[in-house]
């Protein structure tokens, strides 16, 4: 009897306060959803007393069967250690984002690929400007009436005040809707050292390329790294340090990375993201990996079809990764989905990890839990013709 396929896959989250669970209670509902379309069975369990967070699935293809174990690589505890400002906190990082961005160039650098993710990077500062102008009027229309009712200016400063927090802590509980102060602590946490990692992020890098060592040299036929949103450029990093440590073997594991809806200009192209463009320039060359980046036009949260590598300016005459394929979004979902996920931005950004109406080549099930390595399934793509690969970044010294 044929042994099932055996995959290990360590999934990177992007900034995401939330527990992990939420990826395993996605991956369940969304599966179940993805397996009646695709004519093909999953079946999920926990990894109890398992180290870190998880879960396994058997699956059953017609092209056969599978098992695989799917780990979550957990730096959601640094995101919310990074959340802990509060309003004027959050106000001083605008300030100190918006300075930095624009006084490096970074900004401009970005606009010249994708409006999409610029409006979305713009929005934030947006957002909190308006919040802190309807303060102000808020604050002055309380002071003016008090000061006009009892003729003296000097008993309205405190009520004026009073109003004007009132308003800036209302907007700041209604963000679980707004997403403004969310937003504006993940970049502010990509650009804390001008895009060098924080030390509490290295070490945790540090922990996550030990795991993906230990399981190289373990009997797994396929062992896949998924990064999606902030966590692609980790998973770059991540299997960077790994193939610079010589722990990719002959003869072990397949070793493969896929980055979902990448937000990498973001931080590589700020002053001191040093680390992450020889990472991206180092691993764009490397025999030892197959990268494939799925991005989709649809999510505006993304830079769609752009090569991180060549954007960044990093490219050399070697570069053989990433493979850059669009997820299609307007021909993989129906126009009932289309409809159901307009103006969801944060949901659209989610989509890659998601069931499709129509899904092609690009089934995040069936390369996650199916039996066919991530390089066999994409071994005779090209790169989607809507490519960008238009050097702008600020590349290597």
């Amino acid at each position: 009897m044929t042994r099932p396929f055996r995959r290990l896959v360590l999934y990177v989250p992007g900034f995401d306060p939330m527990p992990p669970r939420r990826y395993r209670e996605l991956y369940r509902r969304e599966s179940n959803k993805q397996a009646l379309i695709g004519g093909y069975d999953v079946a999920m369990e926990r990894l109890d007393g398992a180290a870190g967070f998880g879960w396994t699935t058997r699956a059953r293809f017609p092209t056969g069967e599978a098992q695989a174990r799917i780990e979550v690589l957990v730096w959601a505890d640094l995101v919310q250690a990074s959340m802990r400002g509060g309003i004027m906190a959050t106000y001083w990082q605008m300030l100190r984002v918006a300075w930095l961005y624009l006084w490096s160039g970074a900004l401009l650098r970005m606009m010249c690929l994708r409006r999409g993710p610029v409006l979305a990077a713009l929005y934030p500062l947006a957002m909190l400007m308006g919040q802190l102008a309807c303060a102000v009027l808020a604050g002055g229309l309380t002071g003016w009436g008090i000061a006009a009712l009892s003729g003296i200016g000097w008993l309205a400063v405190l009520p004026g005040l009073l109003a004007g927090w009132g308003v800036l802590a209302f907007a700041r509980s209604q963000d679980h809707r707004l997403f403004a102060y969310y937003l504006m602590q993940d970049y502010a946490f990509t650009a804390s050292l001008h895009g060098a990692y924080p030390p509490a992020l290295e070490d945790r890098l540090a922990l996550f390329t030990d795991r993906l060592s230990d399981a190289m040299s373990q009997d797994w036929d396929e062992v896949l790294v998924v990064g999606h949103s902030s966590g692609a450029y980790l998973g770059v990093s991540i299997l960077a340090d790994l193939i610079r440590r010589r722990d990719v073997a002959p003869g072990g594991p397949a070793l493969s990375l896929m980055t979902l809806g990448h937000v990498i200009p973001m931080a590589s192209f700020l002053p001191r993201a040093q680390r992450l463009r020889a990472d991206l320039a180092f691993l764009s060359e490397r025999p030892e990996v197959f990268w494939l980046d799925v991005t989709a036009p649809g999510d505006p949260c993304s830079f769609a079809l752009c090569d991180p590598v060549a954007v960044t300016g990093v490219a050399g005459r070697c570069q053989r990764w990433p493979l850059v394929l669009s997820a299609a979004f307007s021909r993989r979902l129906s126009p009932a989905q289309q409809r159901e996920l307009r103006g969801r931005w944060f949901r659209l950004h989610l989509q890659y990890l998601c069931a499709f109406d129509r899904p092609g080549d690009y089934d995040y099930f069936a390369i996650t839990a199916g039996p066919q390595p991530l390089a066999d399934r994409f071994k005779d793509r090209k790169h989607s013709p809507g490519r960008i690969a238009t050097p702008v970044g600020p590349g290597l010294p």
